[in-house]
């Protein structure tokens, strides 16, 4: 048996119930009963807390992830100027404008191969992880 209820809705709020029951061609009581039940019902606190824990664990693995790529990156970037100083001699100044014109073109071929890598999606932090194998990235 069910008890008929009268109850008023704001404009909005109506507009919104209709559109949602159309969308999933049921009706707007059968909407307002499940909505009902759902906000009325004991567990509703602890279902809403295992939904918020779950994202915020993929966020978790998500900000985990984001923090190991930019540990490679910083390593790499450092390895690279260490190694440019370490083993780059001063230039007299008659030979400094003949190489920064092969600096910038040297700088375009870069920027075109960081364009293809990116491109198809390559990665350094992926190319790490193949050579050093699984055992070898943890420690």
């Amino acid at each position: 048996m069910r008890i008929k209820h009268t109850f008023r809705l704001p404009p909005a709020l109506s507009s919104q119930l209709a559109d949602y029951a159309a969308r999933k061609r049921i009706s707007q009581a059968l909407v307002v009963e499940a909505a009902l039940t759902s906000f009325l019902s004991p567990d509703g606190a602890e279902r809403l807390e295992a939904a918020i824990s779950r994202r915020l664990d993929r966020h978790t693995r998500n900000l985990d992830r984001l923090e190991h790529h930019v540990k490679i990156s910083n390593e790499a970037i450092a390895l690279f100027v260490r190694f440019w100083l370490t083993t780059t001699p001063p230039l007299p100044d008659t030979a400094l404008a003949a190489a920064q014109a092969s600096g910038q073109e040297r700088y375009k071929g870069f920027i075109e191969a960081l364009g293809r890598r990116i491109e198809k999606s390559q990665s350094l932090a992926r190319e790490i992880s193949e050579e050093r194998g699984p055992d070898e990235t943890t420690a």
